[in-house]
This record gives structure tokens, C-alpha cells and sequence, in this order.
């Protein structure tokens, strides 16, 4: 089937497109905004791969689903649009980064945009949802789609840096292969796990270092 999304992804994940599954989670999908409010805007669905080439990927941060409230959800996981207030988990992770690099981010507002533009795959495991209901679109092959591309970046990309926050992401990133990237895992940045060992993972200096080393500019956090 045809699907819009970036050039170099299309290419790569053409088998996933064509196949039985993603037929059907297209017709799922397709039937749920006809029928009522989803989220994010169709046209911000496939937002994560739009903005991030398959071989400019640099960094890989999974999360589970969009935020389901309003003006929230733009296809980049943990990133709301700008003017929304930021959500508990983003605190989280700015104050980690606050820490890490001795320097104001709390004073920003909720876009990592520009987090995506320099090489960060902002993934969400499902890409769609329902107005206020969270996992409304979970085991419709959105899962499937994504798993697929993990898999890819792990065997055709090398010296990747995986961010796997909480026991979803973790185990979403077990076919990542260890000896061909760099997997940093730690608990969720929510506010009911943060403080059990996301802050002081350090995860960001750690990938701004190993990137380095293997001659990739760092991302500017």
C-alpha cells in the first residue's frame, strides 16, 4: 500500500508496508478518524520518521503512546507541540539533563523538535490514539510496525545510542544487538519511577561521549 513518509524509510521498511498486518492497521486507523477525535493530527503520524532520515539516526528514545489530551501529540514521544504545558515526564528528563550538563532547561517549553532534526528517533511504540483514552490503539500492529523498526536500525545502522527508559521500552529493545550500539537502560522518567534510577543515569553525557568516539557529532541537548 502507499503510505506518505519519508524517502528513506519507505525504502526500508517496504516489506512492512506491503504486508497483511499493515493493511490492516491502515483500515483500523483510517476507520478510527473517521469516527472520531485521534491523536496525533494524521498529519503528524509518522512525524518521528519525517524529520529523521533512516541514516541520520543517531540516537533512539522509545516511549510507549501519544499523549491523548488535546493540542499534546505531534508524533515525537515525550514532545508536545509548542505552548502546551509540559508534560511530568519532560520535567523529569529536563531536570536530568539540568543535572547533567549544569545548565537551564527547565525554562523551556515542551517541542524536542530539534532534538529530532539533529538525529534523536522520538518513537512511540503505537503511533495513534484515541481521544482520552490511553492504549486504545495498542495490539492493532502498531507494535509490530515499530518492533520492525528497531530491528532494522539494530542490523543495518552501527554505533547507535538506545535510550530504553522503564521495563516497556526495555523490553521492546531486546533485539538490539550489544556489540553493534550503545543501550543505556534505566527506569521511566515518570513521577512515580523517576526516582528509581533515572536521575543521575547520566544517559545524555553517556551518548554525547560514545557518539564522539566513534566520530558523530554529539546532539546539541
Amino acid at each position: 500500500m502507499k503510505v506518505k513518509i519519508e524517502p528513506s524509510w519507505l525504502e526500508v521498511l517496504q516489506d512492512q508496508f506491503e504486508s497483511e498486518y499493515f493493511a490492516q492497521l491502515a483500515a483500523f486507523v483510517k476507520s478510527a478518524y473517521a469516527k472520531g477525535i485521534v491523536y496525533p493530527p494524521g498529519r503528524f503520524i509518522f512525524e518521528a520518521f519525517n524529520r529523521t532520515p533512516f541514516n541520520k539516526v543517531k540516537v533512539v528514545i522509545l516511549g510507549q503512546d501519544p499523549y491523548h489530551n488535546p493540542n499534546q501529540a505531534h508524533g515525537l514521544c515525550f514532545s508536545v507541540q509548542p505552548g502546551v504545558e509540559v508534560p511530568p515526564s519532560l520535567v523529569n528528563i529536563y531536570k536530568e539533563l539540568e543535572q547533567e550538563y549544569h545548565q537551564p532547561f527547565l525554562n523551556r517549553n515542551g517541542d524536542l523538535s530539534h532534538w529530532a532534526d539533529q538525529g534523536v528517533l522520538l518513537l512511540n511504540a503505537t503511533l495513534t490514539v484515541n481521544a482520552g483514552q490511553a492504549g486504545s490503539h495498542q495490539g492493532k500492529g502498531w507494535e509490530t510496525f515499530t518492533d520492525a523498526v528497531v530491528k532494522k536500525l539494530s542490523e543495518c545502522r552501527s554505533n547507535l545510542v538506545f535510550m530504553l527508559w522503564g521495563s516497556y521500552a526495555q523490553r521492546k529493545g531486546a533485539v538490539i544487538d550489544r556489540n553493534r550500539h550503545l543501550v543505556l537502560e534505566t527506569a521511566h522518567p515518570s513521577p512515580l519511577s523517576a526516582f528509581r534510577g533515572f536521575f543521575g543515569c547520566g544517559h545524555f553525557l553517556k551518548a554525547d561521549a560514545y557518539l564522539r568516539e566513534h566520530g558523530i557529532e554529539p546532539v546539541k541537548w
